[in-house]
């Protein structure tokens, strides 16, 4: 009987373990997004010019036709005739007075915005039910 250890030989027997993977399908999830509106109301900064007119008489002999002038807010434009006489000379009629007058004013806008929101929603898997079997 050769199969019977021999006095003083001892077999040794080891045991190897190997692990593998394999995928497994889990659950999915649900990506979608929504487009939230609201509706603000904005201060916003308005500005108006108003013109006063001014007609002031002069009458007054010149010897040239004066130059459109503004002073500070105010614009000067003269108005001039021709007068025959034995020699013509020119009269300042009148001259117009043009003031400009800048008011502020705040008034409401409404405005839109939109922004965006993600809804994640998870979905099991009807395949990967949970047996402890």
């Amino acid at each position: 009987m050769q199969d019977q250890p021999k006095d003083g030989v001892l077999h040794v027997i080891e045991e190897q373990a190997s692990v593998t993977k394999r995928k497994v399908p889990g659950g999915r999830i649900r990506v979608s997004t929504e487009t939230l509106s609201e509706d603000y109301t904005l201060p916003v900064d308005l500005e108006s010019v108003e013109t006063d007119v001014v007609r002031v008489p002069v009458d007054r002999q010149i010897d040239a036709v004066p130059d459109v002038v503004t002073r500070g807010d105010v614009t000067i434009i003269p108005v001039v005739e021709e007068r025959v006489v034995i020699t013509r000379e020119l009269w300042l009629r009148e001259e117009i007075h043009v003031r400009r007058h800048t008011t502020h004013e705040v008034s409401d806008v409404a405005v839109t915005l939109r922004r965006q929101v993600a809804n994640v929603e998870r979905i099991a898997d009807p395949s990967s039910s949970s047996d402890s079997t």
